[in-house]
C-alpha cells in the first residue's frame, strides 16, 4: 500500500498504540513511526523491540514534523498532553486521539490545539485485557470498527484519516460526541463496570474463598469477567469521564436487574424465557456481524484494554 502519512507520532505506547505502529509498518502506511511514553522502561522496551522506527525523549520531540498525531494515553491526561505538544505542532498536521469517551476529550483537547491543525477524534472499538508495549499485534483491528468524530474539521483531513483506518482493516463510522459516548456506555462502559463489580462481590463474599473463585470459575464467571483484568488508570478516567451517559445506563440495568429478580422471587418462568428469548437474540446477532471474533485475540497474551 501506499504510505498515507509521511511521519506519524504516537504518545502513548500501549497495546492500541503498538497495534497501530505494526499495522502502519506492516502495511507500508507511514513513512516513519516516532513513539513516546512517560515511562523510561516503556520507551526501553519500545526500542528493544522495535515497536515504532524511533522512540523520542518527550513528547514535544516526538511530535516535530509530524503529519499525524495519535493521543494514546489515558483520557484523564489528553488535555494536558495537548498543552505540551501544541506549540510543537506542525502547520497542517492531523491530530486524533483513541480514547473511550469523546465529549470529555474534545473539551480537554480542542482549546489547547492551534487553528493550523485538524482535530479528528477517534476511538477503534478493538482491545484485548493485556497492556503494555509488547501488548500490540498488527491484526487488531481487522473487522473491528473505528468511530470517528468530524466535528468541524475539513473533510479532506477526516477522509484521509478515515483512509488510514480503512487500510488496516477496520470498519468506519461517523457520529457525534455525545451520541459516541451513549453508545459507549451501553456497549463497553457499563459492561466493564458490572464485570468488576461481579469480581468485587465473589472478593466480598466470605463463604466463597479466593481460592474457590479461581479454582472454580466456570465458563460463564471466567469469560464474564475476563474484562476486569483491563487497566484500571484508564477505566477509571473512562468512568469519570463519561459520568453522565454511564449512569443513565446504569440506572437502566439496575432497573433490569430488579425486573429479573421479581420474576424468579415469583417463579415467573414465562418471563425468564422470554428475556432470555429476546436478549439471545441479540447476542446472536452480534455473532452474524462478525463482531465476536476479538474473543480470539483476549487469548493470545500479546494484546490491552479498549
Amino acid at each position: 500500500m501506499a504510505v498515507m502519512y509521511e511521519r506519524v507520532a504516537l504518545i502513548g505506547l500501549g497495546l492500541i498504540a503498538g497495534s497501530l505502529s505494526l499495522a502502519m509498518k506492516r502495511d507500508g502506511l507511514a513513512g516513519e513511526v516516532v513513539g513516546y511514553a512517560r515511562s523510561l522502561e516503556t520507551r526501553q522496551t519500545a526500542e528493544r523491540i522495535g515497536l515504532v522506527d524511533r522512540v523520542a525523549q518527550s513528547a514535544a520531540q516526538a511530535v516535530e514534523g509530524a503529519d499525524l498525531v495519535i493521543l494514546c494515553v489515558p483520557v484523564g491526561v489528553m488535555g494536558d498532553v495537548a498543552a505540551e505538544i501544541a506549540p510543537h505542532l506542525m502547520a497542517g498536521a492531523t491530530v486524533t486521539d483513541v480514547g473511550s469517551v469523546k465529549a470529555d476529550v474534545i473539551a480537554a483537547v480542542a482549546p489547547h490545539l492551534p487553528d493550523t491543525v485538524h482535530f479528528v477524534p477517534s476511538h477503534p472499538l478493538a482491545g484485548t485485557e493485556h497492556s503494555g508495549p509488547e501488548a500490540g499485534f498488527a491484526e487488531l483491528f481487522e473487522n473491528r470498527f473505528f468511530i470517528v468524530v468530524p466535528g468541524d474539521a475539513q473533510r479532506a483531513a477526516v477522509d484521509r484519516l478515515s483512509g488510514l483506518w480503512r487500510a488496516m482493516g477496520a470498519n468506519v463510522e461517523e457520529m457525534d460526541a455525545e451520541h459516541h459516548d451513549l453508545v459507549l456506555a451501553v456497549t463497553s462502559h457499563t459492561p466493564h463496570l458490572i464485570a468488576y463489580t461481579m469480581v468485587g462481590v465473589a472478593d466480598d463474599l466470605s463463604r466463597v474463598t479466593d481460592s474457590e473463585v479461581i479454582k472454580f470459575s466456570a465458563a460463564g464467571f471466567r469469560d464474564f469477567t475476563r474484562i476486569a483484568a483491563s487497566d484500571p488508570v484508564m477505566w477509571r478516567d473512562v468512568f469519570l469521564s463519561n459520568k453522565e451517559a454511564t449512569l443513565e445506563i446504569l440506572g437502566r440495568f439496575t432497573e433490569e436487574l430488579f425486573a429479573l429478580q421479581r420474576a424468579i422471587r415469583q417463579g415467573d418462568g414465562d418471563e425468564l424465557h422470554a428475556y432470555f428469548t429476546r436478549t439471545r437474540a441479540i447476542r446472536r446477532g452480534i455473532i452474524e456481524a462478525g463482531q465476536d471474533t476479538a474473543e480470539a485475540n483476549f487469548g493470545r497474551g500479546t494484546g490491552a484494554s479498549e
